[in-house]
């Protein structure tokens, strides 16, 4: 049940990071390291895989995919929140954008947990 709750969570989050990737990508522009090519299309492509995982991690046959993905993700985002953190963004205090870093490995350890961690207890969903 907390597994599945913890899923549900993870879902919208991403699902509601994603759409708002599509409603708001000029926000995400600033945090686009400039030897990245194509920086809306990267921007529009992470929101329709945030949506796309984040519903998949929801379905019993495509979690572990969506796991995986999820994971690719934020390991392929890492590059805008370095270049946030070592550049600055907006008005955001420079220990915030340091501290979220390490708050990467944090979600990938949630999306582990959720979708390719072993079954613990009598849950199988």
């Amino acid at each position: 049940m907390l597994k599945a709750t913890f899923r549900w969570i993870m879902a919208l989050f991403f699902v509601a990071a994603g759409a708002n990737h599509l409603l708001a990508p000029k926000f995400y522009l600033e945090l686009m390291p400039a030897w990245l090519p194509w920086h809306q299309g990267l921007i529009f492509a992470s929101g329709f895989a945030e949506i796309l995982l984040g519903v998949s991690v929801l379905l019993p046959r495509l979690r572990g995919i969506a796991g995986w993905g999820l994971i690719a993700l934020l390991i392929a985002i890492f590059p805008a929140n370095i270049h946030a953190a070592l550049h600055g963004f907006r008005s955001v205090p420079g220990w915030i954008l340091w501290a979220r870093l390490p708050f990467q490995l944090v979600l990938i350890a949630w999306v582990y947990w959720c979708c390719l961690g072993k079954k613990l207890g009598p849950e199988s969903s």
